[in-house]
């Protein structure tokens, strides 16, 4: 491949964000959609009723199936798929190991709010992309997948058991302050990444998107900008499901 290069989203306009850390962005997501399959299939295995079961291995084979379609992009850009997942690969340990579930619904939640949190900070990071990327990106990330996979499932065991609902609210505070440390560590270890912010911010400016300057200053600005939106979507998530966030 060869050296990388700032790269062009619109108009001719010169971006901070070079073909290298496009291609690192699909690495990630390639890497958090296959750890996301590994989880629904677990959760699948041991899932209490047959129908939960045959629900989550549905969705299950749904990220596998958009796992395989970043896969084809990185090798389109001259990208190797398997070592740039290869870079991630442990990204999530910390996160695992300081959220250990008690329960399968624990368990279910942990990965519905850790994959959605996951999501949706690729979704903003993916505005820095080129335009044949990010439409590829915001379309995978948008399907449905989310918000169906396991919401329905949480969804009716905390409607019909209120002491569950509270316990699973709880839980979900804990787990987004722990999704959003991921993050921080993130930005702050991958440089490629806060440039694509930067330049996803320049992009939704040129689209007259409200918002967009609230991440085109500091580091620290643009740290700010992306957990107030991580978080107001972590709220919606939750509401989804019946539950306070």
């Amino acid at each position: 491949m060869s050296e990388p290069q700032h790269h062009d989203l619109t108009g001719g306009t010169e971006r901070l964000a070079t073909d290298r850390d496009v291609i690192g962005l699909l690495g990630l997501i390639a890497y958090t959609e296959l750890a996301t399959f590994g989880r629904l299939a677990a959760d699948a295995a041991n899932a209490p009723t047959l129908a939960q079961r045959h629900q989550l291995s549905r969705h299950a084979g749904k990220m596998l199936a958009r796992h395989e379609r970043v896969l084809e992009r990185i090798a389109d850009l001259g990208g190797d798929p398997e070592a740039e997942m290869g870079a991630f690969d442990g990204i999530f340990d910390d996160f695992e190991s300081r959220t250990p579930s008690s329960t399968w619904w624990e368990g279910v939640l942990k990965g519905y709010v850790g994959h959605g949190v996951a999501d949706d900070f690729c979704r903003l990071a993916a505005d820095g992309l080129d335009d044949q990327s990010r439409d590829l990106v915001l379309e995978i990330l948008s399907d449905g997948v989310d918000s169906e996979r396991s919401a329905t499932v949480i969804a009716d065991a905390a409607a019909a058991d209120p002491v569950l609902a509270s316990r699973l609210a709880l839980w979900g505070r804990r787990l987004v302050g722990e999704a959003l440390g991921l993050v921080q560590s993130l930005l702050a270890e991958r440089e490629g990444l806060s440039r694509l912010l930067a330049d996803g911010a320049g992009h939704r400016t040129e689209a007259g998107t409200p918002g967009a300057a609230d991440v085109t200053g500091t580091a620290a600005d643009r740290q700010a900008w992306v957990f107030s939106q991580l978080t107001a979507e972590h709220t919606r998530r939750m509401g989804r499901l019946g539950l306070a966030a």
